[in-house]
């Protein structure tokens, strides 16, 4: 088969374009051909490596992808060749107890497509079965693949973890990311107003095509915090969604009493200063959340298949040319998911 890898960390020139074996499905496993790839900012850190990053190479980058069943393995039931489906990146043990209380993303072995295990930047790709979803025919590969790890990562950190109720107020730090777009149109479906800090019209305008209700732009409103607690009636606000984590200080302060500040990563920097008077003071919650359940997936999967929520695609790339694909989306270029063409 095709397939984008590397054989050591580094930038764009340590990707490669070429033959690679093609996987065999083992046992409760399902080989998929791929016709579809989503990019995430996590195929980025991961080409360019981190201290503690363990990989098998040569390393196959990609966590999302779609496309229809080549073969199924030994011990699988329910799937048939040429069905299409899509891939929940998540993998999990399935008989720890994290596991066993439904708690799958929090797996003792758990683990990531195009992370810890080569991903589908590729032709094919062999996945246990219990990680693929049924897309419904007629459905965009595409949307499917650019939904799959953005929207199920929003739904638990702002639904199962953050607990959104209708009425709430939402702040997302960040307008174009494609997990800040899915939460922007999350938190609207739950019946929150959304805020949003954006860094400029182009992308506040397109926040605002999703729903948003309130925009700021950041190079304008330099202590955007502060605008955001006099927008309030200097109540603040109750949940906000901040994945670059150097921006906690002005998260706590434009924070409302009882606030919820939601992270699933940490865009700006890993290591941070937190002013834990705003803590105690406002009785705020700083919650951590990654991924999300098999549950999780398949419910919001349904959404997006429902034409409920609605991924944004900015442009396709033939496979070989997930360099170019990749250079896009470090220069924070896109409007929206980046996909790749396998054929």
């Amino acid at each position: 088969m095709k397939a984008i890898f590397f054989h050591t960390h580094g930038d764009l020139d340590v990707l490669e374009y070429g033959d690679f074996p093609t996987p065999e499905p083992g046992s409760g496993q399902v080989l998929v051909r791929l016709k579809a790839a989503s990019l995430n900012r996590l195929d980025l850190w991961v080409r360019e490596g981190w201290p503690g990053l363990k990989l098998e190479y040569p390393h196959i980058p990609g966590a999302d992808g779609a496309g229809e069943i080549a073969a199924v393995g030994s011990e699988v039931e329910g799937w048939s060749p040429g069905e299409r489906v899509v891939i929940n990146s998540n993998l999990s043990c399935g008989v720890c107890r994290y596991c066993l209380s439904g708690f799958d993303n929090r797996c003792m072995k758990w683990g990531l497509l195009g992370e810890t295990l080569r991903g589908t930047y590729a032709e094919f790709i062999a996945v246990p079965a219990r990680n693929l979803l049924a897309v419904p025919d007629g459905f965009s590969l595409h949307h499917a693949a650019a939904a799959a790890l953005v929207f199920h990562t929003a739904w638990h950190s702002l639904i199962r973890r953050g607990d959104l109720k209708a009425g709430e107020t939402v702040l997302i730090v960040g307008a174009s990311g494609g997990v800040n777009q899915a939460c922007i149109q999350v938190a609207k479906l739950s019946g929150a107003v959304v805020y949003v800090i954006g860094s400029n019209p182009e992308k506040l305008s397109l926040a605002e095509s999703l729903g948003a209700d309130f925009l700021i732009d950041r190079s304008k409103e330099h202590d955007w915090s502060r605008t955001v607690y006099l927008m309030t009636g200097k109540r603040g606000v109750d949940v906000i969604v901040d994945n670059v984590a150097s921006t906690y200080p002005e998260s706590f302060r434009a924070a409302g009493k009882g606030g919820r500040i939601l992270t699933v990563g940490n865009t700006g920097n890993p290591v941070v200063k937190i002013d834990n008077r705003y803590l105690f003071a406002k009785h705020l919650s700083l919650i951590g959340s990654s991924m999300g359940t098999h549950d999780d997936f398949h419910t919001v999967m349904g959404l997006v298949f429902s034409g409920k929520l609605n991924p944004v695609l900015d442009q396709t790339y033939p496979l070989d040319q997930a360099g170019i694909a990749q250079r896009r989306l470090a220069r924070g270029e896109q409007m929206g998911k980046i996909t790749l063409a396998i054929d």
